[in-house]
């Protein structure tokens, strides 16, 4: 199953409080797509999630700063 977070407007070090949260409550094996901002979330997110041991799948720009990082559970 996929689930998605919208942290477009959250700065560290929420973003990846509120993205490990969500990881917390989603089945193991299911897809987590982020939508963030890009800068320093877009580097700690995919950092943290692979340093917890998540598998960052793809990191994709939307539009304009918005990005999205897929990681699975």
């Amino acid at each position: 199953m996929t689930h998605t977070l919208d942290i477009t407007k959250e700065h560290c070090p929420m973003t990846f409080v509120k993205t490990k949260l969500k990881l917390a409550q989603i089945a193991e094996g299911d897809i987590l797509e982020v939508l963030l901002a890009e800068g320093e979330p877009l580097e700690n997110v995919p950092r943290s999630a692979t340093e917890q041991g998540f598998n960052v799948l793809s990191i994709e720009h939307v539009e304009g700063t918005t990005h999205k990082v897929t990681i699975q559970k």
